[in-house]
C-alpha cells in the first residue's frame, strides 16, 4: 500500500464517504444507541472490529468465492465474527450488552459492513481492506460520539453516562448544574434526526467552503492565444 492509497482511504473513512454523514447508512443503530457517548462509542468499536475482520477475510478469499454465491458468503462471514463478539461483550461488559441488547447481533444485518465488503474488500488486497474497514468505522466512532455527546449534554447535562459499565469506579462528568431540568427531546428519536440533520448540514458547509477556496487557488486557465505564443 502506497501512502497516497492510505491517506485516500484514511480521507474518504473518516471524512469523504463518511457511512452516517455523507452515506446514510446504519441510521437504526445510529439513532437508537447514540443517547450518550459510551453507548455510541462502544458499538462503534464492535462494528469496527467486525468490519476489519470480515474485510480481510473477504479480501483473502475474494478469487474462491464464486460471483453468483457471494453475498450469502459474506454474510456467513460477518455472522460468524458477530457472534465472537456478541459473546465476548456479553461475557466481559455484561451491563453494557444489556443497554445495547438487539444492536450488537444486529451488525449482521448493517448496510455499513455489507457495503464496504461487497464494493471495496471484494475488489482489493487484504492490507487495504483491513485499513479501510477500520478507517470507515473509526468515521462512524466519532460521529456518534459527537451526536451522542450532544443528545446525552441536552438530555441530562452530563457526559461519559455509563462510563462505570466500562471502566468500574468512574462516574459521569457533569457539565451542566445538578439543578438542570433535562431536555427530554435530546433523548428521544425525533431529537437525534434533528441533530443528524444538523451535522449533515455542517460537513455540507464545510465541503462547500473548501470546495470554493480550491477554487479560488486554483490557477486562471491559459487562453488557446497566449499558449500559441508561447
Amino acid at each position: 500500500m502506497t501512502r497516497d492509497e492510505f491517506t485516500t482511504i484514511a480521507g474518504n473513512g473518516l471524512w469523504k464517504q463518511n457511512t452516517a454523514l455523507a452515506q446514510l447508512l446504519g441510521l437504526c443503530p445510529l439513532l437508537a444507541v447514540s443517547t450518550n457517548i459510551v453507548n455510541g462509542v462502544m458499538l462503534s468499536l464492535a462494528t469496527i472490529i467486525v468490519m476489519a475482520l470480515a474485510n480481510v477475510a473477504v479480501a483473502m478469499l475474494r478469487n474462491l468465492i464464486p460471483h453468483e454465491i457471494r453475498i450469502p458468503v459474506f454474510i456467513l462471514i460477518v455472522a460468524a465474527l458477530v457472534t465472537v463478539v456478541d459473546l465476548l461483550f456479553n461475557a466481559q461488559l455484561h451491563e453494557l450488552y444489556v443497554v445495547l441488547g438487539i444492536f450488537i447481533p444486529l451488525i449482521v444485518t448493517n448496510c455499513i459492513v455489507l457495503a464496504r465488503v461487497e464494493a471495496f474488500a471484494a475488489k482489493n488486497p487484504p492490507l487495504n481492506a483491513t485499513v479501510d474497514g477500520i478507517f470507515m468505522g473509526l468515521g462512524l466512532l466519532w460521529t456518534l460520539a459527537v451526536l451522542g455527546a450532544m443528545r446525552e449534554l441536552l438530555g441530562s447535562g452530563t457526559l461519559f453516562g455509563g462510563i462505570d459499565m466500562v471502566f468500574p469506579g468512574l462516574a459521569p462528568i457533569q457539565v451542566l448544574p445538578e439543578s438542570y431540568p433535562g431536555f427530554l427531546l435530546g433523548l428521544l428519536p425525533p431529537g437525534a434526526f434533528i441533530l443528524l440533520g444538523c451535522m449533515i448540514a455542517w460537513k455540507n458547509w464545510m465541503d462547500a467552503r473548501a470546495a470554493e477556496r480550491a477554487r479560488r487557488q486554483a490557477p486562471p486557465p491559459v487562453a488557446p492565444a497566449e499558449a500559441a505564443g508561447v
